[in-house]
């Protein structure tokens, strides 16, 4: 069983910063990429940010000035930099990692999401 669980949510001013962190647990070979999406209220979930398991990454053109994506292979945890939050950057956020098993085709696993509120 594989688990994703971030944290680093919560309310912050417009203009401020947040650093979200997802950590990867259980049984697996290895993670290959590993990305950020997020959902506001109404809309669709949109992809982020991506990183490659050699850390290769891509961001969304709204976010790419603004947010870094990075990871820690030996902790399997991804990390995103959020800075010069706006309020439109209000939504939950998810973690999502291909996750190669012992046997078996890669799988997607997902987070349960944190809350990312920006106040203006």
């Amino acid at each position: 069983q594989v688990q994703l669980v971030e944290s680093g949510g919560g309310l912050v001013q417009a203009g401020g910063s947040l650093r979200l962190s997802c950590a990867a647990s259980g049984s697996f070979v290895s993670i290959n990429p590993m990305r950020w999406y997020r959902q506001a209220p109404g809309k669709q979930r949109e992809l982020v940010a991506t990183i490659s398991s050699g850390g290769r990454t891509n961001y969304a053109d709204s976010m790419k000035d603004r947010f870094t994506i990075s990871r820690d292979n030996a902790k399997n945890t991804v990390f995103l930099q959020m800075n010069s939050l706006k309020p439109e950057d209000t939504a939950v956020y998810y973690c999502n990692a291909e996750v190669q098993l012992r046997r078996l085709p890669a799988s997607d696993y997902w987070g349960q999401g944190t809350q990312v509120t920006v106040s203006s």
